[in-house]
């Protein structure tokens, strides 16, 4: 496990990127592509740890995987859903998350044995909201620890049987496993969605000629109508985006433009929330490809007010939480964030961890039982935080460090590649370059110099 030490910033970010490609993107159009019949392109794929595990696991499906690292493309060849195989061996997903509860809805549809598992912070991740739904389609479907947590074994079958599901937690990978499970439906199927999250995979499988509709809350799918296959361009992850967003907004006189940026209604709230703050943040050049807005996006050093996020906006932004957290520190007033129980159940229980990570830095933050008050803006000390194997919590101390009045040293930051491989390397690209690491008990500066 490496460490590294951020120094506080020397000078202004700037510049021109383009942020990662989103992993949420890249997760959905492989799986539907192995849904798919024909050959599907998918470029600028996201390469990071989970979508590997998708990969692999869509592999063991029977699916024909290319993946073509040095052009950024996945190429996926299938003969369609009722053509996907028994897996020959575990599905192992690693520390996906997204893996892992999507795919237990499609190999719903594959008659035979699935077992699907992860790393030590999967299994400790809630299961039974996939298992109990799972179960009105007629597979035997379970879990350890009755039904709460993976490994789960799932004998699939096809056809499954329609049912109705009214969802008691806004989650997009809970409804994305239930839709891809209702493909395989003998009628329709009707998933009520009472707080909106994001809507990517129903866009996409309707990309590929899937029968998705939604009325009044209500997804309806209508199984039966063939999926063919199609290109997919991705755009960047704004959720990666949003560490190199709030670095610039914090660090006096940045300026920076992000590139191809996934603007999705349902996946902006952390740019709604910022200009509620008083963020010079605008998006620009918006298009929209098979249902999906994109675009750049513009930022310029701010001063902030607080905030208040509510139950609703959850969905909308809970990847941006933790980074969030980190803006409320240094902006004027008290901010309030309510109904985020959810994140106690991610890669880390992420209320504590920021809650603990910047009180040890002079913060002042208040841990509730579904959110943080935070009260601003003070000055952050130096001193020594740990990324609890969090890649979101992780990335959020390192920007932390940017504006500390002495140098933050993080535990454990290889988890960042989980989600951003290139994180220090786009940091060094807008002009960021006071960080060391200590892999190993070598110390290496950024330069990849070895220091005595």
């Amino acid at each position: 496990m490496s460490k590294v030490r951020i120094l506080p910033a020397a000078s202004k970010l700037f510049g021109d990127i383009f942020c990662p490609p989103d992993k949420s993107f890249s997760h959905r159009a492989a799986m539907i592509g192995a849904l798919s019949m024909g050959q599907t392109v998918i470029e600028n794929f996201s390469f990071c740890q989970d979508t590997w595990s998708t990969l692999h696991c869509l592999e063991l499906l029977g699916v024909g995987v290319q993946a073509l690292t040095d052009q950024s493309k996945v190429v996926i060849g299938s003969s369609g859903k009722d053509a996907l195989t028994e897996p020959t061996d575990i599905l192992d997903v690693g520390n996906s998350g997204t893996t892992l509860r999507m795919l237990a809805g499609i190999t719903s549809g594959i008659q035979g044995l699935s077992i699907l598992t992860g790393d030590q912070s999967i299994r400790r991740r809630p299961m039974q909201r996939i298992i109990d739904p799972l179960r009105k389609t007629g597979i035997i479907i379970g879990g350890r620890a009755q039904d709460k947590y993976a490994p789960l074994y799932l004998v699939g079958k096809n056809p499954l049987q329609a049912f109705q599901h009214t969802l008691k937690i806004p989650s997009a990978q809970v409804k994305s496993c239930l839709i891809f499970a209702a493909l395989w439906g003998d009628g329709p199927s009707f998933i009520e969605e009472p707080i909106a999250s994001r809507d990517h995979t129903e866009n996409m499988l309707r990309a590929v000629g899937g029968d998705i509709r939604k009325k009044d809350g209500v997804i309806q799918v209508f199984p039966g109508k063939e999926m063919i296959a199609r290109s997919f361009y991705l755009p960047g992850d704004i959720s990666s985006a949003a560490f190199l967003i709030a670095a610039a907004l914090l660090v006096w006189g940045s300026h920076l433009i992000i590139r191809n940026l996934g603007l999705n209604p349902t996946r902006i709230g952390m740019i709604e929330c910022l200009k509620r703050m008083g963020a010079k943040i605008e998006p620009f050049d918006v298009s929209e490809e098979w249902g999906e807005p994109r675009g750049h996006v513009i930022i310029e050093h701010s001063e902030l007010n607080g905030f208040e996020i509510n139950q609703e906006e959850i969905p909308l932004l809970i990847d941006e939480i933790p980074i969030l957290s980190v803006l409320a520190t240094q902006a004027s007033g008290c901010s309030i964030i309510k109904g985020a129980s959810e994140l106690r159940v991610k890669e880390s229980d992420r209320l504590q961890a920021i809650s603990e990570n910047l009180n040890s830095l002079g913060a002042q933050v208040k841990e509730t039982e579904d959110g943080l008050i935070i009260s601003g803006p003070v000055t952050l000390k130096g001193g020594r935080v740990k990324s609890f194997g969090d890649h979101r919590i992780a990335m959020s101390m390192v920007i932390a460090g940017l504006i500390a009045e002495s140098p933050i040293e993080i535990e454990d930051i290889d988890c960042i590649s989980v989600s951003y491989p290139n994180f220090f390397q786009d940091l060094h690209h807008i002009g960021y370059r006071d960080f060391e690491f200590f892999p190993d008990n070598d110390i290496k500066n950024s330069s990849g110099k070895e220091k005595s």
